[in-house]
């Protein structure tokens, strides 16, 4: 029963750690999805309580604890096995309740208005020459991006000027200067 234990958990801990590196929970091979949906859809956003993230978690609490109990306890083995496996069901519960009540709630889908450009204030992180090419920097979804950008009337636009995107084309977001605007 040791190698049993210890296969599971190597292979738990090696999945888990892939699951949370990779996002191997979701992932998707063309037709062929990874996510096993094996009790059904749970009423936490379709996330079935068997999944990519709780079942290696699972392999791996349960792998552990047999191991641990097998070996350093007096406890005989028909015992072993369910306490391994009352160890398993809790370490994958514990996933699940953080996936649901904390992950999940924060996931949202992005619409086309999330990600619109005109009119994004930004400011100038490397200079734009005439008619050339520089970097704007500005803020969105929560997060802080980076973009092309070329001045919209041809002139340079220096570093650490607050400019507003008039619009966004191949890659390039096309910005004129705040003040020239609300003058």
């Amino acid at each position: 029963m040791n190698t049993v234990y210890l296969i599971c958990f190597v292979l738990g801990l090696t999945l888990s750690l892939l699951a949370a590196v990779t996002g191997l929970g979701r992932l998707h091979f063309g037709h062929v999805h990874t996510h096993a949906h094996l009790s059904g859809h749970a009423q936490h956003g379709g996330l079935s309580a068997i999944n990519g993230f709780t079942l290696p978690a699972f392999l791996c609490w349960f792998g552990g604890a047999g191991y641990l109990l097998h070996n350093y306890s007096p406890i005989l083995m028909p015992l072993v096995l369910v306490l391994a496996t009352i160890s398993g069901l809790v370490g994958a519960s514990l996933l699940y309740v953080a996936l649901v009540k904390v992950l999940l709630p924060r996931e949202r889908v992005l619409t086309a208005e999330d990600t619109r450009m005109d009119g994004v204030l930004a400011r100038v992180s490397d200079d734009i020459r005439p008619d050339g090419i520089g970097e704007i920097l500005y803020s969105q979804t929560g997060a802080l991006r980076g973009s092309a950008a070329r001045s919209e009337s041809g002139v340079s636009i220096p570093r650490g000027t607050e400019v507003v995107v008039l619009r966004y084309a191949r890659g390039i977001a096309y910005v004129s200067p705040l003040d020239d605007l609300t003058r």
